[in-house]
């Protein structure tokens, strides 16, 4: 029996998974938002092979250019091309979402499987940790944590991964809670397989659906949160930027009517935002069981 079971359920797993990708890309929404991110993705990290350009030192003989054959979308106050920075800006921009998302999505996973699985007071013990976490906004303690240390591009990304990865934790425990008393898993139990075998072997696999739609909302999320921090100032520091820095950098002169300064950053920010969302709200939709026919 022991055998069988986890052929059983990974033929199951598999079928659910192509099932799932089938009504992914009939949602168009979600394709949609695929395609621009996986566009964002080339711009950031190919386009700058095409497009090399200085971002490290100024050129006070193209401050202020509007845009033109030679600078697309212009220069800045200090004679960046806009377009380099704005590929510069978006790899860090991205870097960060996609890994502080990532490591949220490791660390709340781990923490609700445990939780979960355990139950009883070890259970109540790590969720009041969740709660308390909870309680405090993400963004209050990235502002206080940024102005203190001014991170750098990997410590931003630590920042985020330790204070985004509360929601994605309550997510997995509940899903775990269900998990925890399918056959499957008891029967594992029964035949003496440890707790870890049980959590890496069935628990963690067959909550693959809710850890994936998370991890999707937490890189939109932490996209958002470091663009507020940017636009403080207390973010990555020049020469370096990303798309929230460049939104500060360019608001005053927007007043002057150099628009180029503060559109393709902000529109880059909420495509790419919107873009997550739709993944994630396909991914979630691809994955409802109640919703297959």
């Amino acid at each position: 029996m022991s055998a069988v079971l986890p052929v059983t359920s990974t033929v199951e797993a598999a079928a659910g998974s192509r099932l799932a990708l089938r009504r992914f890309t009939r949602n168009r929404l979600a394709v949609a938002g695929l395609t621009v991110v996986v566009l964002f993705l080339l711009l950031c990290f190919a386009g700058p092979l095409l497009h090399s350009t200085d971002q490290t030192h100024t050129h006070l003989t193209q401050v202020n250019l509007a845009p033109s054959g030679a600078h697309l979308l212009g220069t800045d106050a200090v004679g960046h091309d806009e377009l380099g920075r704005l590929m510069y800006g978006g790899k860090v921009s991205l870097l960060v979402g996609l890994a502080s998302g990532l490591l949220a999505t490791v660390i709340g996973t781990l923490w609700g499987a445990v939780a979960g699985y355990a139950g009883g007071w070890i259970d109540a013990v790590m969720m009041r940790v969740v709660d308390a976490g909870i309680a405090i906004p993400a963004l209050f303690i990235l502002l206080v944590v940024s102005a203190i240390t001014t991170p750098d591009t990997w410590g931003l990304v630590v920042i985020l991964g330790l204070v985004s990865w509360l929601v994605p934790s309550r997510l997995v425990r509940a899903e775990t809670l269900t998990l925890k008393g399918r056959d499957y898993v008891l029967t594992l139990r029964a035949i003496g397989g440890t707790h870890g075998r049980a959590i890496g072997r069935h628990i963690l696999p067959n909550s693959v659906s809710t850890v994936v739609v998370a991890a999707t909302f937490q890189v939109a999320d932490a996209i958002l949160l470091v663009a507020y921090v940017s636009y403080l100032g207390l973010g990555v520091q020049p020469p370096s930027t990303d798309w929230g820095g460049m939104l500060s950098a360019g608001l005053t002169a927007a007043y002057s009517g150099r628009w180029w300064l503060i559109v393709p950053p902000g529109l880059a920010i909420i495509l790419v935002v919107c873009a997550f969302n739709a993944i994630g709200d396909g991914l979630r939709d691809a994955f409802d069981v109640r919703g297959r026919g």
